[in-house]
């Protein structure tokens, strides 16, 4: 892939605003904000909540397995998981078959989180001010840019 500009695309002005980054930077850190007065009245961070997610849909997982999941480095997942252990929402227990390997499972009470969480998302939406249909598009084409740019990191490393 080449870093060379293409003389034939439009330029962007290096103005902060015309940024798709700062765009997206600025977004998500509005899309934190919405969630903490939520994800608080159920004892969760943010990042908490996403591991829970994972772990909601699918139990047993490895650490190295929920980091590729979430796009994160497993080392910046291990003080995150203790504090979920602390609470009683998860277990993390070394595999039997590879005692390097650590599996998560839910509590009980990580299971019953699931139904405190579940209006989450709806919650979110409406604060959105935006319909599904809209916000489903946009996070499609966000997947298809996450997509585009690890294709090209790849190619760039």
């Amino acid at each position: 892939m080449s870093t060379t500009p293409d003389h034939n695309e439009p330029s962007w002005p290096l103005t902060l605003d015309h940024q798709v980054c700062f765009a997206l930077h600025s977004t998500s850190l509005m899309m934190t904000k919405a969630y903490k007065p939520l994800l608080q009245k159920i004892d969760l961070t943010f990042p908490q909540y996403l591991v829970m997610m994972v772990l909601w849909e699918e139990e047993g997982l490895t650490v190295g397995m929920l980091s590729k999941r979430l796009l994160t480095d497993p080392g910046s997942l291990t003080p995150l998981l203790k504090r979920l252990e602390a609470e009683k929402f998860i277990t993390r227990q070394r595999s039997k078959q590879d005692e390097r390997v650590v599996e998560l499972r839910l509590t009980e009470q990580g299971r019953q989180l699931k139904e405190q969480a579940r209006d989450l998302p709806n919650c979110i939406v409406k604060a959105s001010g935006m319909p599904h249909d809209a916000l489903r598009k946009m996070r499609d084409e966000l997947i298809t840019l996450r997509t585009n740019l690890q294709k090209a990191r790849i190619a760039f490393d």
